[in-house]
């Protein structure tokens, strides 16, 4: 008996009601209705029924409860899915039926019969009859639908959804389907709204850890639903840590940037992870204005298979441009965004290309080839230590890399190039961070020189700086996540280390947001948000994994690496920045170069760090750029001293 019922809770789930025998219904259910009033009319004024007289009302009402159900589309309704304001529906197919019947009433039925009064009476008795008739068809409909799904889902996960406002509302009714959690209710903080009821479910309160204890045992609930990103950086301190030491599971619904490119959601909830906690709320950007840059153009991204150029791509497909160049080193990455592009974005036209910006001709015939009109320049050697260590290819790759696709930008006359660059090129403390300052002043000198028209071309070159991104290749959550996976050690440098950090997703937006409000040679910096102690960072990622830090996964403290510093600069600083329309972005106040100075010099990088010429490499980039100052790395702390 169970498995049979079960099963039919099964097929209600996922199946809908023919809208055909809907329609039946609603007629069947109407006709009934005018007979039992036309009986009442005849049994009130003591006259028996003519056969005729009935037939030909039966008729009427057949044809005209027809007529008015697929006027009003009333049978189309899904109907356990139907909400009050589709009353109106009803309403007017009822009246358009008992306006039918009024004439052919009066047509059919002598006065002599029926006085008016009594036929008036019955018509409006037949009206009101049909239309409680059908609100109770479909209110059993929805009753039935609502018992079948709570008795299918009695073994379902208990949850609570935090929050009382319109968008925690409408997940309870996204989750009624669900075949793995039952919400049973809506959580807030405080006593103001406890004695509340939202969608029929009650609102239950907190204000301390034992509230929590409690509810979990009176009412068996074994996880919190979060509607909001918002809410759960709210709760971080307050409700996440009650439900950590309870053991509750904490779960959010995705936004719908995490949608597919269908607008389908592999998972309608999931897990709350570190990058929810990190990140903050969504930016608005003006999506028409930048849509309208770059929509018709042909765009080059270098760097396409790295986390920003990917992020880059994924983005501007959606924006309606004509022709899109990925260019990268790596092939197995770039096969990889190749693969995700062709199933993804089957009618967009994507060209992979296999290059190195390091290599001139190579960067020379992407350009000879596909002319492109907007560059987004996302090709560079990132690891801090790495480049500590090899500092001649950071600067062949970041300097005379990104130096050789200005170039070409001029040379084929693009609109724009848009450079990536870092919060590690202020004040640098480490090669890496250096040679993306060095970049950033060749681009901005060369735009300058083409403004003042000392050099010929129309190229407009801005620069954007931002800090780490979350979830990046190499960086230091996806290291965090695979050293919890394999039962720790989680290492972290030294326990006073901190960050800024900032989403893929949100980073590009804003990327492409300075690129529209650029009008040449500008810095465009981001606001970070606040900074994150990464020792914090390790523990509350050992704690969402369901961990006790210190107990079954332990921190570990290796030292600093070379080149890494403590703080990292905050860029949003108002002394040295100018504000923008966009209170995220910033224009930072730089010292300025000539592009006709710095020519030779530029040069001898190039020379220097193809001949492998170490010391003389990061000499001359010390003499460039004065502010940098080597921390943490003895080889090049003594220059410092010369």
């Amino acid at each position: 008996m169970e498995k049979t019922l079960r099963g039919i809770a099964q097929y209600v789930r996922k199946n809908y009601l023919s809208y055909w025998i809907i329609l039946g219904i609603d007629t069947f259910v109407s006709v009934i209705c005018s007979l039992v009033a036309f009986g009442v009319l005849h049994y009130l004024a003591h006259v028996p029924m003519d056969s005729l007289q009935l037939g030909k009302l039966v008729l009427v009402s057949l044809f005209s409860s027809i007529a008015a159900s697929l006027l009003f589309h009333t049978y189309r309704n899904t109907i356990r899915f139907s909400q009050a304001r589709e009353l109106w529906r009803i309403m007017c197919a009822v009246l358009l039926k008992t306006l039918c019947l009024f004439f052919i009433t009066f047509w059919v039925i002598p006065d002599t019969q029926f006085p008016g009064n009594y036929k008036v009476s019955c018509l409006l008795f037949d009206g009101l009859l049909t239309l409680v008739a059908l609100i109770v068809f479909r209110v059993s409909l929805i009753l039935t639908y609502d018992l079948l799904l709570d008795w299918l889902n009695k073994k379902n996960t208990r949850i609570l959804i935090y929050g009382i406002d319109e968008k925690s509302v409408a997940l309870k009714l996204r989750l009624l389907d669900s075949s793995h959690y039952k919400v049973v209710g809506f959580y807030t903080y405080g006593k103001g709204n406890h004695r509340r009821r939202l969608a029929d479910l009650p609102v239950y309160y907190f204000e301390k850890a034992s509230d929590v204890d409690y509810i979990i045992r009176k009412r068996g609930i074994k996880g919190i639903l979060f509607a909001r990103y918002e809410d759960t950086r709210i709760e971080e301190n307050r409700l996440l840590e009650y439900c950590k030491s309870n053991e509750l599971k904490t779960l959010i619904a995705p936004t719908i940037s995490e949608a597919d490119s269908d607008g389908n959601f592999h998972q309608w909830i999931r897990p709350i992870k570190i990058e929810d906690l990190l990140g903050r709320a969504e930016i608005n950007i003006n999506l028409h204005q930048v849509a309208a840059e770059f929509c018709g153009k042909v765009i080059l991204v270098t760097g396409a298979a790295g986390s920003i150029g990917s992020e880059l791509c994924r983005q501007l497909v959606q924006m309606g441009i004509r022709k899109l160049v990925m260019f990268d080193s790596a092939e197995t990455p770039l096969h990889n965004v190749r693969l995700e592009f062709e199933k993804n974005y089957p009618g967009i036209d994507f060209i992979p290309v296999i290059g190195d910006v390091r290599v001139k001709e190579r960067v020379r015939m992407v350009f000879d080839l596909y002319h492109p009109q907007i560059v987004f320049h996302a090709a560079a050697y990132k690891h801090v230590p790495l480049m500590e260590e090899n500092p001649c290819e950071a600067v062949l790759v970041n300097v005379t890399g990104s130096r050789q696709v200005a170039d070409m930008a001029v040379e084929y006359g693009a609109e724009k190039m848009i450079m990536v660059s870092t919060d590690k090129a202020v004040n640098p403390t480490n090669v890496m961070g250096c040679s993306k300052r060095l970049a950033e002043i060749y681009v901005q000198s060369l735009g300058c020189a083409i403004r003042e028209g000392k050099m010929q071309g129309h190229t407009k070159f801005i620069t954007t700086r931002f800090g780490n991104v979350l979830g990046s290749n190499g960086s230091v959550i996806p290291r965090f996540k695979e050293q919890i996976e394999n039962g720790g050690p989680v290492t972290v440098t030294h326990p006073d280390i901190i960050r800024f950090f900032m989403t893929i997703p949100e980073a590009c937006r804003l990327v492409m947001e300075a690129a529209t409000m650029g009008e040449g040679n500008e810095i465009f910096v981001f606001e970070m948000g606040k900074a994150v102690k990464i020792v914090d960072l390790a523990t509350r990622m050992i704690e969402l994994a369901g961990y006790r830090p210190g107990e079954d996964i332990k921190i570990e403290f290796t030292g600093l690496r070379p080149g890494e510093k403590l703080y990292e600069e905050v860029l949003s600083d108002k002394e040295n920045t100018i504000p923008t329309e966009n209170k995220k972005i910033m224009i930072a106040k730089v010292r300025r170069y000539e592009y006709a100075d710095i020519l030779d010099t530029y040069a001898e990088f190039e020379r220097l760090s193809r001949a492998v010429k170490i010391m003389d490499t990061v000499r001359l980039m010390k003499k460039v750029v004065p502010e940098f100052k080597s921390k943490n790395s003895p080889k090049f702390e003594i220059l410092d001293k010369e």
